[in-house]
C-alpha cells in the first residue's frame, strides 16, 4: 500500500489551485502528493468567470475580458463601468491545460484516474481506497461533495445555482463583443429567480446561459426553450450551437468546516468555498487556495483552518429568502444594481468591503424581507 505526504480525493478547481499553488511557493517538492479522479480533466467541461483589478497568475487561462457589464430586468437596463474591475472568462480546458502541464513536470506529484470508494481517518494516518488500489496519506485534502449530507438537513437553506448554456456562431452581427451581460432578468420568472447570462466573444460569437437561483432543476428542454427565445429577442434568425454546457452548484450557508478533522480537509464545494448567495467559484477558490497553502506551511491541524466572516451571514440572510420567497430574486438583485455603484458591489460580493461599505450596499436592498430575514435567522442560530 502506497503512502503520500498529500493526497487530494478529486480535482476540481479548488484541488487544482492549491497544487498549482504549492508548486508555485517552492516549499512542497519534497513531499510525495497523489492526486485522484475519474476524470481525467481533458475536456471543456465548464466556463468560470470572476472579476479582478489586476493581473493574476491565470492570465493564460483568461480567454475573454470585459470592462463593462449589462444589468437588466422587465423594467430598465443599465450599462455598468466596471473600473477598476475587469470581468474575465477561463474556459475549463484552458485551466487544465496550464495547471497539467506544470504538473507534468514533477516528480514528486502522481495522478491516478480512479474512482474513489472510502475515505477512513486512522490513529496515524488517512486511508484512501479506489476501485483499483488503497493509498495512505498523512494529510487528506477532499474536494468530494457529499450532497445527501447537506441536503437532509433543514436549518441551513440549499438553493442550486442551475443552468444550460449554448455557445452559438451566428450569422448577423447581434453582440457586442465589449460588454457581457451579468443579469438579464426581462425573461420570464415564474415564480423564481431567472435571468440570463450572456459572455459576447465577437460579434458572432457568445456563450448564453439560462440560469436559476431555485430549489429544483427543470427539464433540459425547458432551458433550451428559454435560450432560443432570447436568440430570437436579439433578431438572430441564423445561427449554429457550437458546444453546450450545464451544470448545479450548490447554494447554502452549511457549515461545511465542522466536518473537518486534525487531518482531513475539505475544500471547493464540498468545503463550502463557492460563494453562497451567487454560486460564484472561481474567485472564492483562488483566495482560500491560497489561504490553504500558507496555512500548510506553518499549521497541522486543519481544525483550524476556517475562519466564519461576517459575509457568511449576508449570505444566509439573502439565502432564507430566496429559500422562502424565490420570486423576490429579481427585485433584490435589481435594487443592487439600479443606482449602486458597481465597482463597491463587486468588492463586496468578494468580501473586501469594509463594514460602513457594507451598510452602502445592504441599505439599497428592500428592508422589510431582509428584517424578516435577519430576525429569523437570529433565533434559529443563536
Amino acid at each position: 500500500m502506497k503512502h503520500f505526504d498529500y493526497i487530494f480525493t478529486g480535482t476540481g478547481l479548488a484541488a487544482l489551485m492549491t497544487i498549482y499553488k504549492m508548486i508555485e511557493s517552492g516549499k512542497f517538492a519534497d513531499k510525495s502528493i497523489l492526486l485522484i479522479d475519474q476524470n481525467t480533466k481533458k475536456d471543456n467541461d465548464r466556463t468560470w468567470c470572476f472579476w479582478k483589478t489586476e493581473d493574476s497568475i491565470w492570465e493564460k487561462s483568461i480567454s475573454k475580458k470585459w470592462d463593462s457589464a449589462l444589468f437588466a430586468n422587465a423594467d430598465f437596463s443599465r450599462d455598468l463601468d466596471l473600473k477598476p474591475y475587469q470581468y474575465n472568462m477561463v474556459k475549463g480546458l484552458d485551466f487544465y491545460n496550464q495547471v497539467f502541464e506544470l504538473i507534468s513536470e514533477q516528480s514528486n506529484i502522481t495522478f491516478a484516474n480512479q474512482k474513489v470508494t472510502d475515505i477512513n481517518e486512522l490513529e496515524n494516518h488517512v486511508f484512501v481506497a479506489t476501485e483499483k488500489e488503497s493509498y495512505t496519506c498523512g494529510k487528506l485534502l477532499n474536494s468530494i461533495y457529499r450532497k445527501s449530507e447537506v441536503e437532509n438537513q433543514s436549518q441551513y437553506p440549499v438553493l442550486q445555482q442551475h443552468f444550460i448554456g449554448w455557445f452559438i456562431k451566428s450569422k448577423e452581427a447581434a453582440f457586442n463583443p465589449e460588454q457581457a451581460t451579468f443579469m438579464d432578468f426581462s425573461v420570464e420568472q415564474k415564480r423564481n429567480t431567472r435571468f440570463m447570462y450572456v459572455l459576447p466573444i465577437s460579434k458572432t460569437e457568445a456563450l448564453l446561459e439560462y440560469t436559476l437561483f431555485s430549489h429544483q432543476l427543470l427539464e433540459k428542454k425547458e432551458y433550451e426553450l428559454e435560450i432560443e427565445k432570447y436568440i430570437q429577442k436579439l433578431g438572430i434568425q441564423n445561427y449554429e450551437i457550437t458546444e453546450k454546457e450545464q451544470g448545479s452548484i450548490p447554494m447554502t450557508c452549511y457549515p461545511f468546516w465542522k466536518k473537518n478533522t486534525k487531518k482531513a480537509l475539505n475544500i471547493g464545494t464540498a468545503g463550502g468555498w463557492t460563494k453562497a448567495s451567487t454560486g460564484y467559484t472561481f474567485k472564492n477558490s483562488d483566495k482560500k487556495s491560497t489561504e490553504l497553502v500558507a496555512f500548510l506551511q506553518k499549521e497541522t491541524d486543519f481544525r483550524r483552518f476556517h475562519k466564519k466572516n461576517k459575509f457568511w451571514f449576508y449570505d444566509l440572510l439573502l439565502l432564507d429568502i430566496l429559500d422562502r420567497k424565490n420570486e423576490l430574486g429579481a427585485s433584490i438583485f435589481s435594487s443592487l444594481f439600479k443606482k449602486g455603484n458597481p465597482s463597491l458591489i463587486f468588492k463586496f460580493l468578494d468580501e473586501e468591503t469594509t463594514f460602513a461599505e457594507d451598510l452602502q450596499v445592504i441599505w439599497k436592498c428592500p428592508k422589510i424581507p431582509f428584517m424578516h430575514a435577519l430576525i429569523r435567522s437570529t433565533r434559529n442560530l443563536f
